[in-house]
This record gives structure tokens, C-alpha cells and sequence, in this order.
């Protein structure tokens, strides 16, 4: 009995601490809309170990559901640049800067934010 009680304690514990980290790191998250509008600037470095590992960095203007503009600077950890007039989903953070992104269609966009971005 006393085995499931700890691991009840324990799991109710892990649970509340992780809902606790999501909180903190997405609190205060934007969602943006922007376009590719250029190829990104090319940025290649190595590891410790010599290994080679290419991104592209991107500086764009976003808008949100109400049209309302965010600079937007981020990463695309690939080996070539994102193609261009991609329409993309940004979830900003005003102390963390973009925290992820992802390729959505022009149906998905918002009027106030396609309006700004054509």
C-alpha cells in the first residue's frame, strides 16, 4: 500500500511540475502569421567536433489576428533555406523571442494579418 501511495505522490509531483515548465516557457506566447519573402542568411558553423551544421536566419515582419506588426527573427535549422512565399504560424514570446514555428496555408490565415501580408 505504502508503494502506490509514493508513486501516486510522485506522479501528482512530475504532473504539477510539468504543467509548472510549460507554463513559464509559453506564458505570454503571440501567435504571429509573416511570409518567406527572401532566401534567409546562409550560417554555417562547426561543432567540438568539426562537424559542419548549416542555418538559415530570417528577419521578418509578422502580424497577428488583428494586423498588429512583431520584427520576427528566427532560425530554420536546415540544409536549405525555406521556399519562398511560405506562409508560416509563429509562436512569439516577448522574453524568449520565436519559439517555434510551422508552414500553414493561405486559408489559414487570419483577414487582418493576409490583408498586411499581400
Amino acid at each position: 500500500m505504502k508503494k502506490v501511495l509514493i508513486g501516486l505522490v510522485v506522479l501528482v509531483v512530475l504532473v504539477f511540475g510539468g504543467l509548472k515548465i510549460f507554463e513559464i516557457t509559453n506564458y505570454g506566447a503571440t501567435t504571429y502569421y509573416t511570409k518567406i519573402t527572401n532566401t534567409g542568411q546562409r550560417v554555417t558553423n562547426r561543432d567540438d567536433e568539426g562537424n559542419k551544421h548549416t542555418i538559415y536566419a530570417y528577419d521578418l515582419p509578422g502580424f497577428d489576428k488583428r494586423g498588429a506588426l512583431q520584427q520576427l527573427k528566427f532560425n530554420a535549422n536546415r540544409d536549405r533555406p525555406l521556399r519562398k512565399n511560405t506562409f508560416l504560424k509563429v509562436t512569439y514570446n516577448d522574453k524568449k523571442g520565436v519559439i517555434s514555428w510551422e508552414s500553414i496555408s493561405r486559408s489559414q490565415l487570419p483577414k487582418a494579418a493576409l490583408a498586411k501580408l499581400e
